[in-house]
């Protein structure tokens, strides 16, 4: 089992490590397919792909804060994402068919 942690900002690397987390795999893209049954996903990701991941049999952990407006838009460091709450949330995310809705 893999543990991915998926980000482009340097302020989320930053405050994952003083998390001490347990990652294998530090990507700022992550390919669906790479991902297997049992694995960790952890980030910051769009429903859709999130949904992906979910339905691949992994796990979903996302990165979550209480960003207020003027703090959005901009690059956060793991100092502001401290301040902002930021802390991981699993999550089982599924797709429903356009029949559903």
């Amino acid at each position: 089992m893999t543990a991915f942690f998926i980000t482009r900002h340097s302020g989320a690397l930053e405050w994952a490590t003083r998390q001490q987390l347990t990652v294998d795999r530090w990507v700022t893209h992550l390919d669906p397919a790479e991902v297997k049954a049992g694995d960790t996903v952890i980030g910051t990701l769009p429903v859709n792909l999130a949904a992906r991941i979910c339905a691949r049999g992994a796990n979903y952990l996302h990165l979550s804060l209480y960003l207020p407006a003027e703090a959005r838009g901009r690059e956060l460091s793991a100092d502001e994402l401290e301040r902002y709450g930021a802390h991981l949330q699993g999550f089982d995310i599924l797709q429903l068919p356009p029949s559903s809705w």
